[in-house]
């Protein structure tokens, strides 16, 4: 995988360096071994040997690790350092991601399992974990940062190129740690600007009767207690804000593609899908009930 952001890079040249360093020393001890086993009886004084020793194998590869490590130490500072005026809150939780982008009114616009970031431009952001230690990981644009409980650390992004790069959480984090997964798209700056926009507005309002009809299925059953849809007396915080989740890549943390039929597996189905996922599976529904709450969710654009 080619590297799409600026952290990415230099970790890439930092691996190629740390290479570099071991075939160096491997090269040395293995150089000395046969010295050695070559070495006819008495030619060689005790001394000489442990000059061999001690400067072959114990000095030099000291050295080498020694600028290894003042060379990786160097890059630490770039990779977390506070971005353009862009700041993201994300939080892993089971077995999701909860997205936050801070502007700077003071004003923050909430998206979950997908983070949206302008090429060219470089992205602060602050990592948290509302349950058990996650890890934030997108291999094409940075290394893995821990999330903790109770701590905040941070990972700066800096996208080179336009593209959708996939993340996983990299630490194991319960039943469905491999069903956590998120995308990375990063935009032109004038598209990731106008998106951000559209992404502040409320929710749209159902296209017709059928979505109509989901919606108020949607309040009636209770999932506004755990959902918020902005311009809705859905005003849940526990699960991820569905104001605009028509207009995600995928649903459950990419578990499934964004389309009507898997909308309405995701709301029947939760717990097959999603094990020990904590939303609990509407199987008491009807299917056109299922079929209508689909319908409006899918048109949350």
């Amino acid at each position: 995988m080619s590297e799409a952001g600026s952290s990415a890079a230099r970790i890439t040249q930092l691996f190629l360096w740390m290479a570099a360093g071991a075939a160096f020393v491997w090269t040395l001890v293995i150089a000395i071994a046969v010295l050695a086993l070559r070495a006819s009886p008495g030619r060689n004084s005790v001394r000489t040997g442990h000059r061999l020793i001690i400067g072959g194998g114990v000095v030099l590869p000291a050295i080498v690790l020694l600028l290894l490590l003042a060379f990786g130490l160097r890059l630490l500072p770039e990779l977390a350092a506070p971005g353009d005026a862009l700041r993201i809150d994300v939080s892993g939780e089971q077995w999701w991601w909860r997205v936050r982008y801070q502007l700077p009114d003071g004003a923050a616009i909430e998206s979950a399992n997908e983070i949206r970031l302008p090429a060219g431009r470089r992205a602060e952001l602050s990592l948290t974990s509302a349950d058990v230690i996650h890890s934030f990981w997108v291999p094409a644009l940075a290394g893995k940062m821990d999330m903790i409980p109770g701590r905040t650390t941070r990972l700066a992004l800096e996208p080179a190129r336009t593209g959708m790069f996939r993340g996983v959480c990299a630490e194991f984090c319960g039943a469905s740690h491999a069903l956590m997964a998120f995308e990375v798209v990063v935009m032109e700056p004038e598209a990731f600007a106008a998106w951000l926009d559209a992404q502040a507005q409320p929710a749209a309002e159902p296209a017709d009767a059928l979505a109509a009809a989901g919606q108020a299925l949607f309040l009636a059953n209770g999932c506004g207690a755990c959902h918020r849809i902005a311009g809705t007396a859905a005003d849940g915080v526990i699960g991820p804000d569905l104001t605009h989740v028509g207009g995600r890549r995928s649903l459950g943390a990419g578990t499934l593609p964004p389309t009507l039929e898997a909308f309405a597996e995701w709301i029947g189905h939760t717990d097959s899908l999603k094990p020990e996922v904590r939303m609990p599976a509407y199987d008491m529904l009807e299917p056109h009930e299922l079929h209508a709450i689909a319908l409006y969710l899918q048109g949350l654009q």
